[in-house]
């Protein structure tokens, strides 16, 4: 495995950036299991975690105005920096005017301890959380995350909160890894939710 300092990087029309490896999951099927890159990216493996200063730095790199979205996602989950990925998301608001989404696993209230959703408002335009079954017991096997029996409820009571705050609010499962009954029960969580499901392809 190797390190570098992959700030920012284009996978197809989108600037995704990656602030941390950090994540409160270990995934069985994450992709930074078996790959160090995405898209045109360098190793997504930080030698250490960026600055504010330095993230906002890298934007001057890139010719930010031809991409789509300014995502933040990377090797890791970027709510574990909430209060730097706020001001990051401010700055990038302010400076290019971009759409903005987060990727996560939905766990980044119960990370930091507290209700991180308001913190979004005006910020994030869209949110993007893994929901990966309908099943809760599968969803601890799958995910594996360090709060145990706590995590799939904390996801789900996340994406109710932060659809007060943010326009889009989408829940994700991928194709081919769940059954069309499953993917029909998601469709039943995320309406009762009242936020949108969306089958990703497989990477």
């Amino acid at each position: 495995m190797s390190k570098g300092m992959t700030i920012l990087y284009k996978v197809h029309n989108n600037l995704y950036v990656n602030l941390t490896n950090r994540c409160t999951c270990n995934c069985t099927f994450c992709l930074r299991q078996n790959r160090e890159k995405m898209g045109e990216s360098g190793t997504l493996w930080l030698e250490r975690e960026p600055t504010v200063e330095e993230v906002e730095k890298e934007f001057s790199k890139f010719p930010v105005d031809q991409f789509g979205e300014i995502v933040f996602c990377g090797f890791g989950e970027p709510t574990e920096r909430i209060d730097d990925l706020v001001e990051i998301a401010a700055f990038v608001k302010k400076t290019y005017h971009k759409p903005i989404r987060i990727n996560t696993n939905g766990q980044g209230s119960l990370a930091n301890g507290k209700n991180i959703a308001p913190m979004l408002e005006g910020l994030a335009d869209t949110v993007s959380i893994s929901l990966n079954t309908p099943n809760e017991q599968r969803y601890h096997e799958l995910v594996r995350s360090k709060f145990g029996d706590r995590a799939y409820q904390a996801m789900l009571d996340f994406a109710g909160e932060v659809k007060k705050y943010v326009p889009n609010v989408v829940m994700t499962t991928v194709a081919t890894t769940i059954t069309k009954e499953e993917e029909e029960q998601c469709q039943k969580i995320c309406d009762g939710l009242g936020v949108r499901y969306r089958i990703r392809p497989f990477e």
